[in-house]
């Protein structure tokens, strides 16, 4: 399961263990590391280029994530349909369970690095310090790394004895801990040098398609009658994140290796300074590693509670009710990638201008992507389920509510992350540890009560407090907001075509394959119109530019309200 605004999850105080003010203000130089640190204010040079062109880059960044997204949710949704059609409910429960505990686990070892190894490379570019690079990102990945093995040990050794229900998926899982804690630092390392290329490839493209095969050759046997039992299943889910790893430690190594702008001079100052900007970093960091935990939780923690409360069958039905959370967060999470770097580079000059057009362009491509399948979902919830078989129909109710929480959240854009950037990371923890508190107490009331339709009660509370208390904190703090015009209209047309339109065809027509194509055919014709009409407000412009290749154009940004 998935909650909060997105993949790209940031929190902590500023990195001076100040409260972030300085990053809003702009002018400081590295984001108030201790004073001994030359090359402080004044090194951050010009801001960058305010209007379009900062959004013609986030289209083509955005753009290439966004096709990414799109293979890789249609490979995601193919592991969990072949999951819930090779294994039966209880092996399937074992299954999802194992792997969203392997993902809480990894969510602690990654220590909040993903948002500080973006965060620090693209702040110190934009103050021109590279040389001091390469000591942050020695003291983000090693402590990954060597957490991430004792983690894994501690699994390993441990599960028999607290989850014996899918100690058996787990312990297999455990094997890989480090590499995948790795491997999502070292891409976050690539996002940092502005290198989106690995992030798609490699993150969105070859682990899902991978993971899609190894899992599929696995139902092929099941349908010969050779059923593998859930233990080989997660090896077959885990084993392409191995290569990816490798591949993103190459990179980041070789782009720092030859960083061409760093001189003898640079490098023996960066090794002077390193222990200093390592205290800088995790002074950032610290609180994020709580925060990410928590974040990871909010993801993940729910299936396990369902799990614990009601069984593993139940749990097998909730991770299917919420699969179309992920294909939604997809989205979100490939637009904030491209933008975290960006926005991070203008709030670091005090750009707040630039930021809120970031930030509303982004939320405007965000509620156009992803408003459309959260509500047609939350129409025929019925059909979607059946999808993946008869015994998951009565989770209907669930998907409901995980629908609507959705809308909440997409519609807030991805606040924690602007937050983050903005250097308000202590406000973000506590957002996210109270988000966890209001779920965790709602599912150990509700579960037992109301079985997944009280998970999802949860989770849509959770999401709420994720959303809502970071939304108003922006607002008060920086004037920061995403309902820009292009936004609204986002909003408006997915409501009417996605929303109004397909409960109206249901009202006639029953809930039946041929009823709902109808509708949606309709409801698209509609919103495709809408579209057109709206380009310019809603920035589509900068998106069919980035689509066309070798176009660098320069395009307008979805307009501010």
């Amino acid at each position: 399961m998935a909650s909060g605004s997105g993949a790209a999850r940031s929190s902590g105080t500023a990195p001076g263990g100040g409260n972030g003010n300085g990053a809003a203000r702009g002018g400081v130089g590295l984001a108030d590391v201790p004073s001994g640190l030359p090359g402080q204010a004044g090194s951050a040079g010009p801001p960058p280029p305010s209007g379009s062109g900062d959004t013609a880059g986030l289209a083509r960044g955005g753009v290439a994530n966004l096709a990414g997204a799109a293979l890789a949710a249609v490979a995601g949704v193919g592991v969990t349909w072949l999951v819930a059609r090779g294994l039966g409910p209880v092996a399937a429960g074992s299954f999802f369970a194992a792997t969203s505990a392997f993902v809480l686990v990894g969510g602690v070892a990654r220590l909040g690095t993903t948002t500080a190894l973006v965060y620090w490379p693209a702040r110190l570019r934009a103050q021109g310090r590279p040389e001091l690079i390469g000591p942050c990102l020695r003291s983000g990945l090693v402590p990954v790394a060597v957490l991430g093995l004792l983690l894994g040990v501690a699994v390993w050794l441990t599960a028999e004895h607290f989850v014996p229900e899918y100690a058996a998926p787990l312990t297999m899982l455990a094997l890989f801990l480090p590499v995948a804690a790795l491997s999502e630092a070292l891409l976050a390392a690539t996002r940092g040098y502005r290198m989106m290329r690995p992030t798609v490839l490699l993150e969105k493209i070859m682990r899902p398609a991978t993971q899609l095969l190894c899992v599929g050759s696995l139902a092929v046997l099941a349908l010969s009658g050779i059923v593998s039992p859930p233990s080989t299943w997660a090896l077959a889910w885990v084993l392409p994140y191995v290569p990816g790893a490798a591949i993103a430690g190459f990179l980041v190594w070789q782009r720092w290796h030859h960083e061409p702008t760093l001189t003898r001079r640079d490098r023996i100052a960066a090794r002077i300074e390193g222990r200093t900007v390592g205290s800088a970093f995790w002074r950032y960091t610290a609180p994020r590693a709580l925060a990410n935990a928590a974040q990871t939780a909010l993801q993940r923690v729910d299936v396990l509670m369902v799990a614990g409360l009601a069984g593993l069958a139940p749990a097998a039905a909730y991770a299917v009710a919420g699969r179309f959370v992920v294909l939604g967060q997809l989205a979100n999470g490939s637009i904030a990638q491209v933008v975290q770097p960006r926005l991070a580079e203008t709030l670091a000059v005090g750009d707040r201008a630039g930021a809120l057009r970031l930030y509303q362009t982004a939320t405007a491509w965000l509620v156009m992507i992803s408003w459309p399948l959260h509500l047609v979902v939350a129409c025929y919830a019925d059909l979607y389920l059946g999808l993946f078989g008869a015994t998951y129909t009565a989770a209907a109710p669930a998907v409901r509510v995980l629908a609507a929480a959705m809308l909440i959240s997409t519609g807030c854009g991805m606040v924690d992350m602007v937050l983050s950037m903005a250097g308000r990371t202590t406000w973000n923890l506590m957002n996210v540890l109270l988000a966890l508190v209001t779920m965790v107490a709602i599912d150990l009331v509700a579960i037992p009560r109301l079985g997944v339709v009280g998970a999802a009660i949860g989770l849509a509370a959770a999401v709420a407090v994720n959303n809502l208390l970071p939304l108003a904190q922006l607002a008060t703090s920086l004037r920061l907001h995403p309902f820009g015009s292009g936004t609204r209209t986002a909003m408006a047309l997915a409501a009417t075509s996605f929303g109004v339109l397909p409960w109206l065809v249901r009202l006639v027509v029953p809930s039946q394959p041929v009823g709902a194509g109808a509708a949606l055919v309709l409801a698209a014709g509609v919103y495709l119109g809408g579209l057109r009409r709206f380009q310019d407000r809603l920035g589509i412009p900068a998106l069919l530019a980035a689509a066309r290749p070798g176009r660098r154009n320069t395009v307008k940004t979805a307009s501010q309200g």
